[in-house]
């Protein structure tokens, strides 16, 4: 059993909270959680988690969960009627918030929790659930340290690693510059495969070049499949990106950075949706690519290996049948 953190409280079970706040009844937690949809937590309950039907009814919790998808989720959760923070007798202590939000929307949620004497730790993650599945989420946290230290070992259950970056919001602009670098690359990725491609290469040997190569990343190897065999499962839709695009580009533009590439990158993915690529994988930007050069692309209903290790088993497996 872990160490006790006191009572722990969940918000939002999603396709990410749900399989997090799995993790961390697998290790041992006792976590009551809420959601909106309350049929999407219930089946938490098979591995213990208690389901509650109001935010407000984790205020008596030691330490809160959440992880919404907008900001105005985050209010309403927090602030709106039976909000978290809304019982005047009872307050959590430690509020720990990986919703990929803007940071002026979570900077009013910490000075409201700062007010009743709570901590906000802005904790957004890098991944999703297959990645979770792997262990290889990645947390980027932000507050008080002190506080940091005392959730640090329940938010190694979630992944791989945990960084510290430092005060304040800084730890949601450091997600929000890594979906936009994932913008960019993904983008990138599309238009050098499809120049191979229209060349007469396969997908699935320059990609297989690719990833081999020094050039090749963690990434480029996960999102190999969607590109070879079309499978655009979502994993991160566009409008999705495309929010954090808006988020990046605002921070630039406060912050009085240039971004040229990213400027021209949101202006793709905005075209990709308004192409009607909303419900599909952000990886869907191949296809809008292809259209541009004049090629249809079909799947390859090629063998390809992601890299991540259940996957990485499954996918030999395969391929000893094939042969």
């Amino acid at each position: 059993m872990p160490e006790n953190p006191g009572r722990v409280g969940w918000i939002g079970t999603g396709r990410m909270g749900f399989q997090l706040c799995r993790r961390l009844l697998d290790a041992g937690y006792e976590v009551t959680v809420y959601n909106r949809t309350r049929s999407k937590a219930e089946p938490l309950a098979e591995y213990g988690a208690t389901v509650v039907d109001r935010p407000v009814e984790l205020a008596a919790c030691d330490i809160v969960f959440s992880m919404v998808s907008a900001s105005s989720d985050l209010h309403a959760v927090m602030t709106g009627d039976d909000g978290l923070l809304t019982d005047p007798g009872r307050r959590p202590r430690i509020i720990v918030d990986s919703s990929t939000v803007s940071v002026d929307a979570s900077e009013e949620v910490r000075r409201r929790a700062a007010e009743l004497g709570t901590v906000l730790l802005a904790a957004p993650v890098s991944g999703n659930p297959k990645v979770i599945k792997a262990g290889k989420l990645t947390v980027a946290v932000s507050g008080p340290r002190e506080a940091f230290d005392e959730v640090e070992p329940m938010l190694a259950h979630f992944g791989r690693g945990v960084t510290y970056v430092g005060d304040g919001e800084v730890a949601r602009l450091v997600k929000i510059c890594h979906n936009v670098f994932l913008g960019v690359v993904t983008q990138s990725l599309a238009e050098i495969t499809v120049l191979a491609e229209r060349g007469g290469v396969s997908r699935a040997a320059f990609l297989e070049f690719l990833n081999d190569s020094v050039m090749g990343s963690t990434f480029t190897r996960y999102k190999s499949p969607a590109l070879v065999n079309l499978d655009f499962s979502p994993t991160f839709t566009m409008p999705l990106l495309r929010k954090d695009f808006d988020l990046g580009l605002a921070a630039a533009h406060d912050l009085d950075v240039p971004m040229p590439v990213a400027s021209a990158t949101a202006q793709l993915v905005a075209a990709a949706v308004g192409a009607g690529h909303r419900d599909e994988d952000f990886a869907t930007l191949i296809v809008e690519v292809a259209r541009g050069a004049g090629l249809a692309l079909e799947s390859e209903h090629a063998v390809v290996d992601d890299g991540l290790p259940e996957q990485a088993r499954e996918a030999r497996a395969v391929s000893e049948v094939v042969r």
